[in-house]
């Protein structure tokens, strides 16, 4: 090819690129990294403020030593910059509009911005905001004919500053996701009820840390949503008194918070997968503790409360189902029945060394289509309530929850990751008594592959398995054994 005829040079190729494609390759960057690009050519000095998502991200957020001076100076830099590419865009359409910033940006100019990209009908909110102080929420925001997506995010780490919602009227028609983490919600029942209620067509919402521990009731009640994520953090013993959740059309919930004392209504009528992490409740009880005279200050003794009954019946229905330990523990002190899960395929149970397996035999009985069982990781606490579910049951135990298992697939997950010998044992007692089985995977938690081959061995010294037709494979990072188990079974 004759370079003399193309005569395009570097610059050149940049200033004819259509409009459409610059602002295509701007999306991919930051606003601020965006406006470095200004300086490649005259024609690209504003592009960046033109771009359909605005990201801002507070440079003090993500280096929290400087010095106050220097934080101060970076904070009026960094306000500036927002402020001027917003006046550039002038009345130019915002799809996006991302905001990162810690302690010690004005919070007038935070509100100042929501407000500017509202006008701009923007579709996307997506704020991380950190304050010394309360800092009011705008509540114009919940008025919005715009928004599709809507997080709030409090981040004020050592600070003891708060984000407060107050909504007034609220009327969100295009709003389908609602992320809410770490807030406060002025007048809380109130306020969540006019919230969720003028939210039409919203199809996911989550909420983190926003603890209703102490409100009277609680309902998270949607008739459009698909998927519900609420989560608090471990700390919050206290169980709310009454939660409500009717969602005909949800399919994804994933729960973690300490059980409630009273579930009023569980509606989950199109539920497919679901993830408990349910923590046993505790208040002061009743009856004080004697102490020898003279002590020094009085002892409280606390009782575990809570029913998860009503809720694991309102998720009957489910098809894939995943239950943290502390879950595990719920439905042994505070679950008066298992309902039978007829729909129930892949049931996924996670193990420590604090929480016993005395639920599972009756779980497992009441899983009569159960087709894969996935343990992540198998110590446990030895009590003498496992059943046939593990090899520390007492001989007398007449529990059968494994021999009459319709399992087909079991994955064990972090296999080695404390007691190779135990975990060994566990996994021969599997084998001996599930009938149906046909596939075994475990997933070695080391790099060793010494070890690997050492469990591969010991596997195939079994006497006997349940089921002759079942494979085994040892797996991990860097290699996959198959084992061969013996040819006929001796159960």
């Amino acid at each position: 090819m004759n370079s003399k005829k193309l005569n395009i040079g570097p610059k050149d190729i940049i200033n004819s690129l259509p409009e459409a494609l610059i602002y295509h390759i701007l999306s991919f960057l930051s606003t601020k990294e965006a406006a470095i690009t200004s300086l490649l050519s005259r024609k690209w000095r504003y592009f960046f403020a033109f771009v359909p998502n605005l990201d801002f991200d507070d440079p003090v957020r993500m280096q929290p030593d400087m010095g106050n001076q220097e934080e101060t100076e970076i904070h009026t830099s960094f306000m500036d910059f927002v402020d001027r590419v917003l006046a550039l865009r002038g009345n130019s359409h915002v799809n996006k509009f991302s905001l990162k910033c810690g302690n010690g940006v004005d919070g007038v100019g935070v509100t100042r911005w929501i407000l500017n990209t509202l006008e701009l009908s923007v579709s996307e909110l997506d704020l991380s905001i950190a304050s010394d102080t309360t800092y009011l929420f705008p509540s114009k925001v919940f008025v919005s004919k715009s928004l599709v997506r809507l997080r709030i995010e409090a981040r004020n780490g050592l600070a003891f500053g708060s984000l407060v919602i107050d909504v007034g009227d609220v009327s969100l028609p295009k709003l389908k996701t609602l992320y809410l983490d770490s807030v406060e919600l002025d007048y809380q029942i109130i306020c969540l009820a006019k919230l969720l209620s003028g939210c039409h067509v919203l199809e996911e919402l989550v909420m983190i840390d926003v603890v209703w521990n102490f409100w009277e009731s609680c309902s998270a009640s949607i008739p459009t949503l698909k998927r519900l994520t609420f989560f608090t953090e471990e700390g919050w013993n206290n169980p709310p008194p009454s939660v409500t959740f009717d969602n005909p059309a949800l399919v994804y919930f994933e729960y973690t918070d300490t059980v409630a004392l009273k579930y009023e209504k569980v509606n989950f009528d199109s539920l497919v997968e679901a993830r408990l992490g349910l923590r046993v409740g505790y208040e002061e009880s009743e009856n004080p503790i004697e102490v020898p005279f003279g002590f020094p200050f009085p002892l409280i003794e606390y009782a575990m409360v809570g029913d998860a009954t009503d809720l694991l019946t309102g998720i009957r229905n489910v098809q894939v189902l995943y239950l943290y330990a502390s879950t595990v523990e719920v439905l042994t002190f505070c679950c008066k029945a298992i309902p039978i899960f007829n729909n129930l395929t892949r049931l996924t149970i996670e193990s420590n060394t604090k929480v016993g397996w005395d639920s599972l035999p009756n779980l497992l009985k009441n899983c009569p289509n159960l087709k894969a069982l996935v343990f992540q990781g198998l110590l446990h606490k030895a009590t003498d309530r496992c059943g046939d579910m593990c090899p520390c049951k007492p001989p007398e135990n007449i529990h059968t929850c494994l021999s009459s298992s319709p399992v087909k697939v079991l994955e064990i997950l972090k296999f080695g990751e404390i007691n190779d010998k135990t975990e060994l044992e566990q996994t021969k007692h599997f084998l001996e008594l599930m009938p149906h089985l046909e596939q075994l995977n475990i997933y070695y938690d080391t790099s060793v592959d010494d070890n690997l081959v050492k469990v591969s061995k010991q596997l195939q010294e079994i006497p006997g398995v349940a089921s002759a037709k079942c494979k085994v494979q040892v797996i991990s990072d860097n290699l996959t054994l198959s084992v061969t188990l013996p040819s006929s079974s001796s159960i």
